[in-house]
């Protein structure tokens, strides 16, 4: 098992930062996949960033290229997601999962976080 568990979400304006971060505990964590997902009021959960187990490779959804970032420490067993120039539309309560996959498929992760909400007012 995995226990993870997301913090740094909050209210923010339109064009500010945010960083959330993730902290897991349980199995060895750089032996896993990491990413990030969203889910916005009466949408589905979809996927934000992925980062593989060392950190080398990262994919960013089209939505947030070029303002989010997705890194890992794993001597500290953390993932975390800088999200810059933040929009309205970015409202969400935001999610880290772990998975043996590198991957932007939902399905593939079999870990979760109990999610942080962000607010990003106009």
């Amino acid at each position: 098992q995995v226990q993870l568990v997301e913090s740094g979400g909050g209210l923010v304006q339109a064009g500010g930062s945010l960083r959330l971060s993730c902290a897991a505990s349980g199995r060895t964590f750089s032996n896993y996949a990491m990413g990030w997902f969203r889910q916005a009021p009466g949408k589905g959960r979809e996927f934000v960033a992925a980062i593989n187990r060392s950190g080398s490779s990262t994919y960013n959804a089209d939505s947030v290229k070029g303002r989010f970032t997705i890194s890992r420490d794993n001597a500290k067993n953390t993932v975390y997601l800088q999200m810059n120039s933040l929009k309205p539309e970015d409202t969400a309560v935001y999610y880290c999962a772990a998975g043996g996959v590198f991957a932007q498929r939902r399905s593939l992760y079999d870990y979760w976080g109990q999610g942080t909400q962000v607010t990003v007012s106009s």
